[in-house]
């Protein structure tokens, strides 16, 4: 399972013309189900995301947890995070889950995120063509995959 998790001043997702998710401050998550991945892929990802220090204490350093600032998390699923660019020029899909499975652990991952952070856990609409917008603060990004239970 893989994420992509960005710091946020402000991050939203549309569908359509509609706004179905936005937040503040915190966390824009974009996650990748693979065919092998497991309910203990999702634990692991949501507790290590969910203590992650990467907000600015008083003294500027990355000390802080969403928690510690009270913030929010935006949560895509982003089959393309799977994606196999070893050959050729087209991205191969062949390592992502099965849509029903991958909704499942989408579901799951979103539970967890809601049960470990004090924010708003706001979501996209799976399988569905999204935009999304945010502004990164930072910039910081990182990446994050859990195979077998474990963060790799």
């Amino acid at each position: 399972m893989k994420a992509l998790i960005q710091r946020v001043t402000f991050a939203k997702v549309e569908v359509g013309s509609q706004i179905i998710g936005e937040i503040g401050k915190g966390l824009l998550v974009f996650l990748g189900a693979e065919a092998d991945d497991t309910e203990a892929d999702c634990e692991k990802l949501a507790d290590k995301i969910s203590k992650l220090r990467i907000f600015s204490d008083e003294n500027d350093k990355t000390n802080l947890s969403i928690n510690d600032v009270g913030g929010s998390m935006l949560v895509i699923s982003q089959f393309t995070l799977c994606a196999d660019c070893s050959h050729g020029n087209r991205p191969s899909f062949i390592n992502a889950c099965a849509p029903a499975r991958a909704e499942e652990l989408y579901e799951l991952f979103k539970r967890l995120c809601a049960q470990k952070i004090n924010g708003n856990v706001q979501c996209g609409s799976f399988g569905a063509d999204m935009k999304v917008g945010l502004l990164n603060d930072g910039p910081f990004t990182i990446s994050l995959t859990a195979k077998n239970g474990k963060i790799l």
